[in-house]
């Protein structure tokens, strides 16, 4: 087979590969495919100049320039290349400073090489062959430093990069030596007898391996991709079960909540309360049974209400104030003249809302520490400010025996509105008043 048909033959594969990639190019849009393409197109030109139906074409000094210069652009694309596929600038930043440096002395070299062949200081050939020798020598050392770099990465991404480098090396310096060796080649005989044929089958063998370093690295990628799915994956599983676990204490921690209310509820009504009316109401069936059935509608509104309470958070100032009335009904049975309730609320805030039962919390805890008698009646005022609060007030006339309380009542007003985030209720003590002001909240 003669070096011409073995040209083609090269030629061939060469685009064969590069249509490879440039498929790859298209559907994973990585630039290292892009720096790839380069890197044949730059050989396909410099072998295309260098066959011998072409050298007739152009002047001696662009057949010596092509020679020494030409190899040198797919050199400098070899490394942008090198970069992208094994990431040089992250992994081996001192290596990847030195590329930078020799691309500035590739471009030095080629300069000179302008100046040599064309002439400009005069053409010098042991100038010419003596720098061209140099510059592959140090070509070759940097090839071997750059192998032995990328061994150290460790992976088969960069091993087979630096295998593809060692061929190319190897064929690069076999056709040097034969070139130098024996001058003046027979371009048609057997292709084994021209020297670029070993060159062209080094970078045949070197492509092969980058094809599949590439493979390698697309294989990595869709691995670690697919880690990082079935991670994000497990990650929504998880999310999901923590979320359904989330709501499953939440539903336990109502019931909970319902049965910790129904309890509170259970010692929020306070007995004597219960046996008082109770004992009321026996009066009154016997000396005024109308009086008694009203007595007894009241009682059943203020319970049917204190049951039903503890379902919301929050009621209405007119509900609240309903229940109130019946609730002070039954005290006012009780103490007759002794105790006056004085209701004043504006009528734009009754759709303002409140925690259930705090009223009847502030109105049993003026009952339960002042004295009520005829003559010492207590008034509780139920009235709305300026500021839109709501103030329960009552004249201080505190018993003289000292009733045991554990603060019970206004401690439970005050934690429903921290929980609520709204602002806390505040006491004072003003010219014989105790005023408790409860902030009426916006309905939502």
């Amino acid at each position: 087979m003669t070096f011409q048909i073995w040209g083609a033959l090269f030629t061939g594969m060469v685009l064969s590969i590069m249509l490879l990639n440039i498929i790859q190019w298209h559907t994973y849009r990585h630039n290292c495919y892009g720096h790839y393409t380069l890197y044949m197109l730059a050989w396909l030109f410099y072998f295309g100049l260098r066959v011998h139906e072409f050298r007739d074409w152009f002047s001696a000094e662009t057949n010596y320039f092509v020679r020494a210069a030409a190899p040198m652009g797919a050199y400098y694309v070899y490394f942008d290349f090198t970069d992208s596929v094994l990431h040089l600038r992250q992994r081996l930043p001192h290596f990847y400073n030195q590329l930078q440096l020799v691309k500035i002395a590739l471009v030095v070299y080629v300069i000179v090489q302008v100046m040599l062949c064309y002439r400009l200081v005069g053409w010098h050939p042991h100038l010419y062959e003596s720098s061209f020798v140099a510059m592959r020598l140090a070509m070759a050392a940097l090839a071997i430093y750059g192998i032995r770099q990328m061994r150290l990465l460790g992976d088969a991404v960069s091993r087979t990069y630096a295998l593809g480098t060692a061929f190319l090396l190897t064929g690069g310096l076999t056709a040097m030596f034969l070139s130098l060796a024996r001058p003046g080649e027979n371009w048609s005989g057997p292709f084994w007898n021209v020297s670029l044929t070993y060159m062209q089958l080094g970078i045949i063998a070197e492509l092969v391996c980058f094809s599949l370093a590439l493979s390698y690295r697309q294989r990595q990628t869709a691995i670690r991709t697919a880690i990082m799915e079935r991670e994000l994956t497990y990650e929504r599983e998880k999310h999901h079960r923590d979320q359904l676990e989330a709501e499953l204490a939440v539903q336990r921690l109502e019931q909970e909540k319902n049965e910790v209310q129904i309890r509170a509820l259970q010692a929020q009504v306070n007995p004597h309360f219960l046996f008082n009316s109770l004992n009321s109401l026996s009066a009154l069936i016997e000396d005024a049974p109308k009086q008694a059935s009203i007595f007894l509608d009241e009682l059943s509104s203020v319970y049917r209400y204190l049951l039903r309470a503890n379902e919301q958070a929050l009621v209405s100032l007119a509900d609240e104030l309903a229940f109130i009335r019946s609730y002070c009904h039954l005290l006012q049975t009780r103490h007759g003249a002794a105790l006056h309730i004085v209701c004043q609320i504006a009528p734009s805030l009754l759709n303002r809302q409140l925690p259930p039962l705090s009223l009847q919390l502030l109105v049993e805890n003026a009952v339960k520490h002042n004295i009520i008698l005829t003559d010492r009646p207590l008034t509780i005022a139920i009235a709305t400010d300026s500021h839109d609060r709501l103030q329960v007030r009552n004249n201080v006339q505190r018993k003289t025996v000292r009733v045991a309380s554990a603060g019970v009542g206004l401690a439970n007003i005050w934690s429903k509105y921290q929980m609520l985030n709204q602002p806390i209720p505040s006491i004072s003590e003003v010219d014989g008043f105790f005023i408790v002001t409860l902030p009426l909240i916006q309905k939502q």
